[in-house]
């Protein structure tokens, strides 16, 4: 697993051992950010652009690091796992991103109050679950989210989802066992 592009292009990214993290196949993180830059979702610029982006379940990080070598201002990375926890601090560090990075110790589904909304979130819950709605309408609840915000969930191919009120469908794809559900946070 690496950085696809950006000022850290091709650097490695730690994961823990074993099965507890299931990382997006660079495959799939490189489809998402050309939609993100390139797509529909991005006729005034790339979303990520200079922006505040959550990485909800995040992980190793991959998504909120990808979007901080591509040019956002800062991502706040939210995780309980130990192990995970150990991978991302790691991985922030080597990349020399901790004064753009922010790591919260928690819960997506029951996260803390914000202290500034960001403008494109992404969620990559364990497959099967259940965890993409109840997280989506935390964070919105707790602030994490701009009004207009746009959300990525990863969820897998074949998993049931249905947005909480307030978010709207835009697109959908399917890379192998993954599947991005983009979503909009209604503006007002």
């Amino acid at each position: 697993m690496r950085i696809i592009a950006g000022k850290h292009r091709g650097r490695p990214l730690a994961a823990p051992h074993g099965d507890m993290v299931r990382p997006t196949s660079d495959r799939a993180r490189e489809a998402l950010f050309n939609i993100l830059t390139h797509g529909a979702l991005a006729a005034g610029g790339p979303e990520y652009a200079g922006a505040r982006v959550l990485d909800a379940f995040a992980g190793t990080g991959a998504f909120g690091l990808e979007a901080l070598s591509r040019g956002a201002a800062e991502a706040v990375f939210i995780e309980n796992s130990r192990a995970a926890l150990a991978a991302l601090r790691q991985n922030i560090a080597t990349l020399d991103e901790t004064g753009r990075a922010q790591i919260i110790t928690g819960d997506a589904t029951a996260p803390p109050r914000a202290l500034a909304p960001c403008a494109l979130a992404f969620l990559d819950p364990p497959y099967r679950e259940g965890l993409a709605a109840p997280a989506l309408a935390a964070l919105g609840v707790a602030g994490w989210l701009a009004p207009g915000a746009l959300c990525v969930v990863e969820l897998a191919a074949t998993e049931r989802f249905d947005p909480p009120a307030g978010f709207t469908p835009l697109d959908e794809r399917r890379y192998g066992a993954a599947r991005l559900v983009f979503l909009r946070l209604d503006a007002g």
